[in-house]
């Protein structure tokens, strides 16, 4: 729990999935996808965060991804051969990607006997509100691509 500034002062921390959602509701075009999965975190947490194995699996715009050795920067490269260098911060639970012209992030925590994973995505363009609507099935369709491969793990 983070330290209030003053004792009297009130706290909020949120869950690394709500702190997603909060993230969402703040940035225009912004589409988030979440599903309780029946897998332990752990094990969906390593899906996700095997970004160069996992993530060009269930994300279809993606072809390949490098990342350095303490994965704090990636280059993708999508199926269009357009290649970006994101900056990736990752933590337990918690991994935010963003590039000059996308922002992507994946959460989990624990959830009853399962977990809760929830991703978002969006451009980072002026126009990204009216591509959303757009976009967002492809979402739908990701989640269910990234529960398979947690499946796949076990």
């Amino acid at each position: 729990m983070t330290e209030p500034m003053h004792p009297d002062w009130p706290v909020a921390d949120f869950d690394p999935v709500r702190r997603l959602r909060v993230l969402a509701a703040t940035v225009p075009g912004a589409s988030i996808h979440e599903a309780v999965l029946a897998a332990p975190f752990e094990r969906v947490w390593e899906v996700a965060t095997d970004l160069e194995g996992a993530l060009p699996r269930w994300l279809p715009d993606i072809r390949t991804v490098r990342a350095n050795a303490d994965a704090t920067e990636a280059l993708i490269v999508g199926h269009s051969r357009l290649r970006a260098r994101f900056d990736v911060r990752l933590e337990p639970g918690w991994c935010l990607m963003q590039s000059r012209f996308v922002l992507g992030g994946m959460a989990a925590r624990p959830d009853g006997e399962g977990t809760r994973f929830a991703f978002l995505g969006t451009l980072r363009l002026p126009a990204a509100g009216l591509l959303a609507p757009a976009l967002r099935p492809l979402g739908g369709r990701a989640l269910r691509r990234f529960e398979a491969l947690v499946g796949e793990r076990r």
